[in-house]
């Protein structure tokens, strides 16, 4: 005769402690887990980066910054995983926002490394890919740079503008955009045509 084993339900708590478990030596590898999928927990990341469970605000930087650890990217869906277990949450926009960066060098040869609301940093270039989403009905930009696997971080309005100082014309597939280089590759930003 077999036996009902009823799963737990997800509760936060407990997955972090098994995230901090599964963080002692550097970022998690969540892309090599495929845990058991637990349900959903009712965390949500807001669009300006700031993360809430059961709607009331994470204060706990630490805390956040162990979730963030764990994030994984499933098509269109966002999962908290450990080794153990895999937990759904929401996120309004991106799993991060961009509230800085620094430059090295200049020209064709410049970095830019962003850092997130988090402490991550990532370099823009091949692997960090830098975007721009046009709103469908204002038009406005929403510009986005690649943190780690497929996770992106929303590029804060005040780092946009900074973006925007450093940009150079440029010909880019047969087009003059406006855009910025970063770790030898060029994004574009808008065409040169568009900008008054």
């Amino acid at each position: 005769m077999e036996k009902n084993i009823k799963k737990p339900s997800p509760n936060a708590d407990s997955l972090a402690k098994a995230a901090s478990a599964a963080n002692k030596k550097g970022p998690a590898p969540v892309h090599l887990w495929n845990p058991p999928f637990c349900g959903n927990l009712d965390i949500r990341i807001a669009r300006d980066g700031n993360w809430y469970y059961l709607g009331t605000p994470i204060g706990r930087k630490p805390l956040v910054k162990l979730f963030s650890s764990i994030i994984r990217k499933d098509g269109d869906d966002y999962f908290l995983v450990t080794p153990a277990e895999k937990v759904g949450i929401k996120v309004d926009d991106a799993p991060f926002v961009a509230v800085d960066f620094e430059i090295e060098n200049t020209g064709k040869l410049q970095k830019i490394i962003f850092k997130t609301n988090v402490d991550d940093e990532a370099i823009a270039g091949p692997e960090n890919k830098i975007r721009i989403v046009r709103h469908p009905e204002t038009d406005e930009p929403s510009p986005y740079v690649r943190i780690r696997n497929n996770l992106d971080a929303l590029i804060d309005r005040k780092s946009f503008y900074r973006l925007v100082d450093i940009g150079v014309h440029h010909n880019f597939k047969s087009r003059d955009w406006f855009g910025v280089w970063s770790n030898g590759e060029f994004f574009p930003i808008i065409l040169s045509s568009e900008l008054e």
